[in-house]
């Protein structure tokens, strides 16, 4: 006879004492993804830590640097970064090249940067057109 609310021994299942293969897998995967990320960002943290470290200069490092006047003339000067930033770039030198292209005062500046990085020379280049209609005009020309 059975009564009403009871449970028979035989048909009970024991409760589960393990994890089952799919469980383990997809926390494995979980797992396997959240390092991937962790490792991805140290990697790229050590990255640009290293990259702040390097001295870095270019051809737009000479041209703030260097003021260019209201009245220009064409010619080339050089210098040695070391005299303008002390430290910060002591291999450093540029080259700044002025020309007249239309003889309505347009001019072309030409700035080279050359640099030792890794122990490989590095050159930057950047060229920018100014107009400076009251510049002076170099004779011979």
């Amino acid at each position: 006879m059975k009564v009403f609310g009871s449970r028979s021994r035989g048909n009970e299942r024991p409760p589960p004492r393990a994890f089952s293969l799919l469980e383990v897998l997809i926390a494995s995967t979980i797992l396997a993804i959240a390092l991937m990320g962790i490792l991805t960002l140290c990697s790229t943290g050590m990255k640009v830590a290293r990259a702040l470290q390097q001295t870095h200069v270019d051809a737009s490092s000479i041209a703030a640097w260097t003021s260019i006047t209201n009245r220009l003339e064409e010619g080339v000067e050089s210098g040695d970064f070391y005299d303008l930033m002390g430290d910060a770039a002591p291999r450093a030198t540029w080259v700044r090249e002025i020309r007249e292209v239309q003889s309505n005062g347009l001019f072309q500046v030409d700035y080279t940067v050359t640099y030792s990085l890794g122990g490989k020379p590095v050159e930057s280049h950047l060229s920018t057109l100014l107009f400076r209609p009251a510049s002076v005009r170099r004779s011979g020309r």
